[in-house]
């Protein structure tokens, strides 16, 4: 399995690394003014406000901050200076009723700090995930493979959220595997001695002449199999493997055509296959490594596509030039203009914008009788269309949170309140005329995805803003605080939901916090449940979406609200950048990342933050072309 896990292409490393040497001079200035910003400013408050609960002796909330004080720029202790920036910035942290309290100029000083420890990482492309196809990714490659439904894969469970994804096969997957794999090659070649299908001549070839040599054929017909299953050259012990794979069928008395049937099946369960694996081993000594063209190859193309590199891809992977900047830019250019490049938002887009589950999530049938199957699948196309168009049509990134048009079908058209000018099953783009609406903070599908099966929350919606579209970090809600629905209910009888969640704010410990939810949350509270525009709230109170964000930016309705986030140009460039960087790694974002971070939001922000931009300097990225090699890494994948 060494050979399969550890990526290898040393001669194109200082090509590489002179092409992102430029910034190093810029690099070394960073890193200095971190280091004594650090010392000046965050080692002294630490050890002035947080370290009697936050250090070796106690550590509250399971946060040590002593083995960050002496490496501050390691990668593992990037989340919890994280926290400590979130803490902070909410007034949490130091608690009211500690004595020693910083001052807001203190206060402000250690946020800025903290915010530079990012320089004192070194460069490093960080952790490099060898990662198995996903659910989705393994039917689409069976489809470009084999010709079959993509859906022949749906018996697989379903991967768990997140940025990146388990690299373990259970006996049980690999059992299932196993059966779909069966019953692909059903569907592709047809049973097992009938007539050859037009698949199984493209893949196996035709059978070798009377007296020829069958099994210098079929090693022909394993290497072909193998280049494109594996979608990269094989390796001579790997087509040794599937000659043993041969040679058993012969033993067992199976003729040609079942003999590369069996195969066939056992390239479609290899590791080679269920892994995106690399072409050659790192050269002896390396500590960092370019990827090779074959593996950026299939890292682009499950990225952008969720399958295989196709013909094109794979050519310019063969000849040795994928990894140019101009070649490489070049075919993320035309892999966005594919229909295919859709799938970047069911891979990604959906997650982010908490709507993969919308077709599942419970609503109170009494009442939202409207949220039928037709409903929730509108509520997700809305979505996925109006994303694929911003990508499609490179527009600016704020273009996401306002924007003038959406697309609507007679269903969803009855949200809007557009039924009479929207008619039919059919999704089309749709011109808004009401300024409260076009973005995705209007969209139906996300607020319901941010309410309560029986009510709106003010609280996930301002939660969801703040995390999803700003990139801040919220601190979870403390424990033993009430829910609205525990409320003394005398008390809370003739209020509105405004008035009761408001209430809140009369706990200190909450308090800090919900300043900064609650305004945007109430700004949005003119949508019900399930997205519908109301003017008043369940009992029956008049809506008021006034609010005051910190700075002193007012709003009193939606349309204002979304004026405001829209002009943070680089908080939500930001914010998308990290998310959609980290999806590409399958990975968290670690120190060094952070740097990349900051001058891929450089790049975008000098071409209007374009979308395409944004994802074209991902891929060019210095974590995205290249790995890390380690000896632990190495080990525990051949575990593995």
């Amino acid at each position: 399995m060494k050979a399969l896990l550890l990526v290898g292409c040393a001669a194109l490393l200082n090509l590489r690394c002179r092409a992102e040497s430029s910034g190093d001079d810029e690099s070394a200035a960073l890193q200095a003014e971190a280091t004594k910003a650090f010392k000046q400013k965050v080692a002294p408050f630490v050890t002035k406000y947080c370290q009697d609960c936050h250090g070796n002796k106690k550590t509250k909330g399971k946060l040590n901050l002593q083995p960050a004080l002496s490496k501050p720029g390691d990668a593992a202790y990037v989340q919890a200076w994280l926290q400590a920036l979130s803490n902070v910035r909410a007034h949490d942290m130091p608690p009211d009723d500690e004595d020693k309290q910083p001052t807001e100029e203190e206060r402000q000083k250690f946020l800025d700090a903290v915010a530079k420890i990012k320089y004192l990482s070194p460069k490093d492309p960080g952790p490099f995930v060898i990662r198995r196809l996903t659910k989705v990714e393994y039917g689409n490659t069976l489809h470009d493979l084999l010709g079959v439904d993509p859906a022949v894969a749906a018996e697989l469970p379903d991967e768990v959220s997140g940025e990146g994804y388990l690299n373990t096969l259970s006996p049980l997957q690999m059992e299932q595997y196993l059966v779909i794999a069966n019953e692909a090659l059903n569907r592709a070649l047809g049973p097992a001695k009938g007539p050859a299908t037009e698949a199984q001549k493209r893949l196996l070839g035709d059978p070798p002449a009377p007296g020829a040599d069958a099994r210098a054929a079929a090693r022909k017909v394993a290497q072909s199999v193998a280049r494109k299953a594996f979608r990269r050259p094989p390796s001579q012990n790997e087509v040794d493997v599937l000659m043993q794979v041969y040679d058993l069928a012969g033993q067992n008395k199976l003729g040609y055509p079942a003999a590369l049937r069996l195969m066939l099946k056992a390239t479609l369960v290899s590791p080679q296959f269920l892994f995106i694996t690399p072409a050659s081993e790192a050269k002896a000594g390396s500590n960092i490594v370019a990827l090779d063209d074959y593996q950026l190859a299939s890292r682009l193309s499950y990225l952008l596509w969720a399958t295989m590199p196709d013909a094109e891809l794979a050519k310019q992977a063969d000849s040795g030039k994928l990894h140019e900047p101009e070649v490489l830019k070049a075919q993320v250019q035309r892999m966005l203009k594919d229909p295919r490049s859709r799938a970047l938002f069911d891979g990604f887009g959906g997650q982010w914008l908490d709507l993969a589950d919308i077709a599942t999530r419970t609503f109170d049938p009494e009442k939202f009788p409207q949220m039928t199957a037709e409903l929730r699948s509108a509520m997700y196309d809305e979505a996925r269309l109006f994303f694929d168009s911003i990508v499609r049509e490179n527009r600016s990134i704020v273009s996401f949170v306002d924007s003038d048009y959406t697309f609507l079908n007679e269903t969803l058209a009855k949200v809007y309140g557009l039924e009479k000018t929207v008619t039919g099953p059919e999704m089309r783009k749709v011109l808004l005329t009401n300024a409260d609406r076009g973005g995705i903070l209007g969209m139906p599908g996300v607020l319901a995805a941010t309410s309560f099966p029986n009510r709106t929350s003010p609280v996930k919606r301002g939660v969801w803003v703040l995390e999803q579209v700003l990139g801040e970090r919220v601190p979870p809600a403390p424990p033993n605080v009430p829910a609205l629905e525990k409320q003394d209910k005398k008390t809370v009888a003739n209020l509105t939901l405004r008035q009761r969640t408001e209430l809140h704010r009369t706990n200190a410990v909450c308090a800090n916090c919900h300043k900064m939810l609650d305004p945007i949350g109430f700004g949005l509270e003119n949508f019900d449940a399930i997205g519908r525009w109301r003017d008043q709230d369940e009992s029956g109170g008049a809506i008021d979406a006034a609010g005051e964000l910190p700075g002193g930016k007012r709003f009193s309705s939606p349309r204002e609200l979304k004026t405001i986030l829209s002009a943070r140009k680089d908080d939500l460039a930001r914010n998308l950048t990290e998310r959609l960087l980290a999806y590409a790694l399958c990975r968290q974002l670690e120190g060094y990342d952070q740097i990349v971070v900051d001058r891929l939001v450089k790049a975008i922000a000098k071409d209007g933050y374009r979308m395409q931009t944004l994802i074209t300097e991902i891929v060019m990225s210095y974590p995205f072309t290249h790995r890390r090699i380690s000896d632990h890494l190495a080990s525990s994948a051949h575990e593995k």
